[in-house]
């Protein structure tokens, strides 16, 4: 398997939505009820300016995107520049093969390129497989708002991770 990183484009927005929903249709990986439009890859491209944000390509598959992730914003006050919160998403079949620690080490050099030196996660509580991603890579829980959601019929809590840099 030979995977190649991209930044993050308006040609990618199909693909991008897609394994968005599929993770909004089959897990608690995503927090909606209801899948997304295509227009909602707008919002990922203006939470991303500035920020870094890539897709992962299989080469062996005609360059179709595998898999995405990006950092935003932690808090709009310039104060909390140094702040940052990364999402991402890998196909399912692509799981376990390393691609979002490739993706995540991308991220990380570019937070540092930026300045930022505090990456968050927000993941869902009944998300095991992420909040394990994210131990492994050197986050550490950090907060945990209880119950503020709930996911076809199942309360959740927002579990918030922190890498410092």
């Amino acid at each position: 398997m030979k995977i190649r990183f991209d930044r993050m484009a308006e040609g990618d927005r199909e693909a991008v939505v897609d394994i968005f929903n599929y993770y909004i249709e089959n897990s608690f990986a995503a927090y909606p009820e209801e899948t997304v439009p295509y227009a909602f890859f707008d919002r990922f491209l203006e939470l991303t300016q500035g920020y870094p944000a890539l897709t992962a390509r299989d080469e062996e598959d005609g360059g179709r995107v595998v898999g995405f992730a990006f950092l935003r914003p932690y808090h709009p006050v310039p104060s909390f520049l140094r702040a940052a919160e990364f999402t991402c998403f890998i196909e399912p079949g692509y799981t376990g093969r390393g691609i979002g620690s490739d993706l995540l080490n991308r991220i990380v050099a570019g937070a540092r390129n930026m300045g930022v030196d505090t990456i968050l996660a927000n993941i869902s509580s009944l998300n095991e497989a992420s909040l394990r991603f994210h131990g492994r890579h050197g986050f550490e829980e950090c907060g945990r708002f209880r119950r503020v959601a709930s996911k076809r019929g199942r309360d959740l809590d927002a579990v918030w991770m922190q890498r410092i840099l």
